[in-house]
Order: structure tokens, then C-alpha cells, then sequence
């Protein structure tokens, strides 16, 4: 197996997902741009413009090119799985120089840049085992402007479904423009605070669109785009129609003696790749 390949393979994913968004989303944006008028379409217009010439010149599609974030299915029989986590911190110390990538890891206590987007924890990884002997990995990397206006709550469960909704709708309210909506949400409820704030990530990786297979989850979910797109807040909070491209909930059981709710807020800049990784060392982006 060559591994000197296989991470040509990952700097490969880690440059799609910063010059190319998903077709989902550039659809999504086209149906905001065919409903906006003023002020809100040209937004729109120039959002679509921005990601035509990203793809065109292989440019990142934003100058914050975010904290590099993988979700990784690994095959239990893939050979040498040991090996894959020093492949990936290598590839994205590469990319950095390559795509390029800004550098974007900063020691909290003394503020020093780590090199190369790599530092204690970063990349973040988060691991799944699966059957097979194929790795599917995901890269979503998550710019610092929506990772701020994310937040956890820890209701009451007395506050049920009411409360995590009037919840998610004040910060939507709070945050206003500054995650350069329109925005994707993703609300991780249950679990403990990490759970909910981890599946609040997880869910940013479904497709734009594609409700929950419980379709009581997906009412509230198209309830939740609805009222969040009647505030008016719109595209990059000078107004319009248009302020959430989608919401998508994952859940966990809860303790019976709270209710913790995650809410991770994604950019216009919906950025997400995949590839898989064969046994013999073949690979695809896909």
C-alpha cells in the first residue's frame, strides 16, 4: 500500500472542499436566488458568482478556510488502520501549502499559530467503525464566523419540543448576519453537552434538502426553516426571504434530568467532500 498516495488522495478532498461546494447546495442558493428581489437577490447573485470563480480557479472559496474537520467510517478490516490518523495530519500540514490553507490553529494561551493547522486535537477527528475493509472520510472544514454563533443549552426537560425551538429562534435572532447567513443548522438534542454539540456537527453533513427519515423530526425541521426565514434577517443580514438554507436535527437519549440541545451554524460556504479508501490502496474523491 502507498501511503505517499493515498495522502496525495486526502490533500485531494481537503482542496475540493475548499473550492467546490456540493451541487445540493449551489441548488439550494439558485431556488433563494429565483425568490429574492433587491438588496437580498444581489447577495445571492454575488454568493453564486463567488463559488462559479472558486471552482474556475481552484481558489479557496473563502478567506477563512476554517479549523480542518474530518468524520471518519472506518472499515474494521482495513489494513493498517493504525496508519490513517498521522496520513491525514500530514495531508492537511501539506494542503496548508498547497491549496492553500489559511493557518487557522492558534494556541489558546499564548495565541502562537501552530504551523501547518495542526496543534493537541487538530485536526479535529471523529471516529466510526463500520464493517468492511473501505474508510469513508468526510472533510467539512468550519470557518470561525458560524462556529461562533453555535451554542449549547442545557434546558429543562419540562421545556420540550416549545423550548428547543424558541431557543434555536432567539439566537437565530441574536447572531443575525454575522454567520453570513443564509446559514444551514444543525441541532444535535439529547445525549450529554458534548453528544449534543458533536451531533449538531454530524448533522451539517446531510445533504441540503434531505429531511429526516423520522418524519416527525422533519415537520419540525420544516417548521424550524419557515420561521426562521420569516425573521427577515436575510442573505448576510441586510434582509430578504432567505435567511436559513436548511436545518437538519440528530438525536440521542437524554438523562431523564435534562434536555441538552447543540446548535452548530454553518455558513452560505456549506463546504463538504468525501472520499473512500480501498484495501489495496486505491482511493476516490468523490
Amino acid at each position: 500500500m502507498d501511503y505517499n498516495k493515498i495522502q496525495e488522495g486526502v490533500i485531494k478532498l481537503i482542496k475540493k472542499s475548499q473550492t467546490e461546494l456540493p451541487v445540493d447546495v449551489i441548488e439550494s442558493l439558485e431556488k433563494a436566488l429565483s425568490v429574492e428581489s433587491g438588496i437580498a437577490k444581489l447577495q445571492i447573485a454575488n454568493i453564486l458568482e463567488n463559488i462559479r470563480l472558486a471552482k474556475a480557479t481552484g481558489r479557496p472559496l473563502c478567506q477563512d478556510t476554517g479549523v480542518q474537520t474530518f468524520f471518519i467510517e472506518a472499515g474494521v478490516d482495513f489494513p493498517k488502520i493504525g496508519h490513517l490518523k498521522k496520513l491525514i495530519i500530514g495531508a492537511v500540514k501539506k494542503a496548508t501549502e498547497i491549496v492553500p490553507l489559511r493557518p487557522n490553529a492558534v494556541d489558546p494561551f499564548n495565541s502562537k499559530n501552530q504551523a501547518g493547522n495542526i496543534g493537541n486535537f487538530i485536526p479535529a477527528i471523529t471516529w466510526d467503525f463500520i464493517s468492511g475493509t473501505d474508510v469513508n472520510i468526510t472533510a467539512i472544514p468550519k470557518g470561525g464566523g458560524s462556529e461562533n454563533m453555535s451554542k449549547l443549552v442545557m434546558l429543562k426537560p419540562a421545556s420540550g419540543i416549545n423550548g428547543i425551538k424558541k431557543f434555536v429562534i432567539d439566537e437565530i435572532k441574536k447572531a443575525g448576519g454575522n454567520p453570513c447567513p443564509p446559514t444551514v443548522i444543525g441541532l444535535g438534542i439529547g445525549g450529554g453537552a458534548d453528544l449534543a454539540m458533536k451531533l449538531g456537527k454530524l448533522a451539517l453533513l446531510r445533504p441540503v434538502g434531505l429531511r429526516h427519515e423520522d418524519k416527525n423530526i422533519a415537520d419540525i425541521e420544516e417548521e424550524l426553516i419557515q420561521r426562521i426565514n420569516k425573521t427577515g434577517i436575510g442573505p448576510m443580514g441586510l434582509g430578504g426571504k432567505t435567511t436559513v438554507l436548511d436545518v437538519h436535527i440528530e438525536h440521542a437519549p437524554r438523562h431523564p434530568a435534562s434536555l441538552p440541545v447543540g446548535m452548530v451554524v454553518q455558513c452560505w460556504a456549506d463546504r463538504r467532500a468525501k472520499m473512500v479508501i480501498h484495501q489495496d490502496g486505491r482511493w476516490e474523491v468523490l
